[in-house]
């Protein structure tokens, strides 16, 4: 078998070589960890405290894909003339940097190496330069984010009115806020303390130095940098995407735009080349997952996505989007598995002949966001599903198109991609996580499905729909969020309220809802007609902003068939 996988490389060396590349990073897969200094008993050797805090309070057990790759198989690796790149304890192997075939050959001879695989290309003549994939957006490759021109604060559109007292002045970042419940979450204190989010991506160009930026630093939230693809390298001179997904969670500018998590603490982890579109970089997004794991990250933050490469000989299939197939896919179960909220972004390719997620989106245990706009219309860019073993995906929608998102000069523009929507939903549950600790990362994402406008419902382009955090914070509290259509019940929160509460309730109907609030005297203080419903969750706030008196009031909800009835107080 390795003479097999030896001639294999021999003869796609001198094949790319003729065709003026030639392969240069592999994937080197060790058959064992044996001898290893580490063991299951002992997994603060290799594990941060809070990396098994995160473990205990989920109840998940150390396993063997956590001890570390054996140092000497990597050194044996190395002393054979291999430059190593990065490690995978979870898949216990390494990538490495050569072109020379008689370093690959002594590293398949090894007695421990059960395989080499190819991964990417480097040119070998000067000036050849690849061409970039069809579906790359301003230069930016796997990042299936775009954005417009660089545009003023007065050029947006009027954010919809405030309907409670928010805590924070959100800016032309309050629909992408509110869309999805998360100012509730705010109101209530959550804004992400005390959690720890790792955001992968090209590079997070000058956010060391923006005012956008600014408390993150002097609150000590940006925990700190590590470059996969340039091994040493400077995560702020690389693309400006990652700065903008940052800001879509932590940015703080009052007024301007608050983000989803703005008081959370933060890794930033760069595992993709903008430069060019090889698996390697699948690779990295794992080395990536395990770094984030092992510093005890919470939640995973990803706006990347692998379908074509370069050489289409990599390319992924359809058959390869079920989850199980594709590297960073099989990455993103494993790091769910030890306890990490993952959240990728769907991609960018529904107006694509390729329209389907990509990899790790495909993936089961993870949140896959699609875009929205702020009226809640899927962007003709979404990327849609099923996967390819017919998973409903992507998972939920979030604002993507009209996102607000910082410029390079510190300026707040508007941006499209599903890679703003996914920070708008990564930074939603760290604060739904944080105020629910208790619940296990995949009880979270379930709360945070059932919470969407279309969970009744689902299909292949907005999957369960936009969820409402406030919603998803009740059914993690135990709520019962009830059928008004089949028990003509719903929910009232908060009872007794100061100026606002929201009922919560499912549909299987469509049709439109009347809303009135009577007085003890008969009398119709607020209504509110012909509210849209959803085949899902509804959650529809009814706000004040002090004109109505304290007291007891009756609240009707009225449909062509039910007549929900309540009593509630303002206090």
């Amino acid at each position: 078998m390795k003479k097999h996988l030896l001639s294999l490389i021999l003869c796609l060396l001198f094949f790319t070589v003729e065709a003026q590349y030639v392969v240069s990073k592999y994937r080197v897969t060790f058959t064992d960890k044996n001898n290893s200094p580490y063991s299951i008993q002992n997994p603060a050797q290799y594990l941060s405290p809070k990396a098994l805090e995160r473990r205990a309070r989920q109840n998940i057990d150390i396993q063997n894909n956590d001890i570390p790759v054996n140092s000497w198989y990597i050194d044996s690796v190395r002393n054979k003339g291999a430059e190593v790149y990065t490690v995978s304890r979870w898949f216990n192997c390494v990538t490495i940097r050569t072109t020379d075939a008689a370093v690959l050959a002594k590293i398949l001879a090894l007695p421990f190496v059960a395989g080499i695989d190819s991964l990417a290309e480097s040119s070998v003549k000067k000036g050849v330069k690849l061409k970039k994939r069809k579906d790359t957006m301003d230069g930016i490759n796997s990042l299936d984010g775009s954005f417009k021109n660089e545009t003023s604060l007065n050029s947006f559109e009027k954010p919809e009115p405030v309907v409670a007292a928010d805590i924070f002045d959100y800016g032309n970042a309050y629909n992408q806020v509110h869309q999805v419940g998360t100012d509730f979450l705010h109101n209530l204190g959550f804004r992400g303390q005390g959690m720890v989010i790792a955001i992968f991506d090209a590079g997070f160009y000058n956010a060391d130095s923006m005012v956008v930026f600014d408390s993150l630093w002097i609150n000590n939230q940006i925990l700190g940098t590590k470059d996969f693809v340039t091994p040493g390298g400077d995560v702020f001179s690389r693309s400006e995407h990652g700065m903008m997904v940052l800001s879509v969670i932590g940015g703080n500018i009052p007024g301007k735009l608050i983000g989803t998590a703005p008081k959370a603490n933060f890794w930033l982890l760069r595992s993709e080349d903008s430069d060019s579109e090889y698996p390697v970089e699948e690779d990295n997004w794992v080395a990536a997952a395990e770094f984030a794991d092992s510093v005890g990250a919470d939640v995973i933050s990803s706006s990347l996505g692998y379908t074509t490469f370069f050489n289409p000989d990599w390319d992924h299939t359809y058959t390869d989007m079920n989850g199980k197939t594709a590297r960073a896919s099989l990455g993103a179960n494993i790091a769910a598995s030890k306890g990490i909220l993952v959240v990728n972004s769907a991609g960018n390719s529904g107006n694509n002949e390729w329209h389907y997620v990509g990899a790790p989106a495909d993936a089961e245990n993870i949140l896959s966001v699609g875009a929205v706009n702020k009226k809640g219309v899927i962007a003709s860019f979404s990327s849609h599903g099923p996967t390819a073993d017919g998973r409903i995906k992507p998972s939920v929608c979030a604002m993507g198109e009209g996102a607000s998102v910082s410029s390079i000069s510190g300026s707040i523009m508007s941006g499209n991609g599903t890679s703003f929507a996914a920070p708008v939903i990564a930074g939603s549950v760290t604060c739904l996580w944080q105020a629910n600790r208790e619940k296990s990362n995949l009880r979270v994402i379930d709360a945070v499905i059932a919470s969407s406008d279309r969970f009744l419902n689902p299909d292949e382009n907005y999957g369960y729909g936009i969820p409402n955090m406030s919603a998803a914070n009740l059914i993690l509290n135990g709520d019962v969020i009830h059928n008004f259509d089949a028990e003509n019940s719903m929910t009232v929160y908060p009872n007794p309220f100061t100026d606002a509460f929201q009922v919560v309730f499912y549909s299987s109907d469509t049709s439109a809802v009347d809303i009135r609030l009577i007085d003890l005297s008969g009398k119709v203080v607020y209504e509110k007609l012909a509210v849209k419903r959803f085949p899902g969750c509804n959650s529809i706030i009814i706000s004040f902003t002090g004109e109505l008196a304290k007291g007891y009031y009756m609240l009707k909800v009225i449909s062509e068939t039910n007549t929900f009835t309540s009593k509630i107080m303002k206090i």
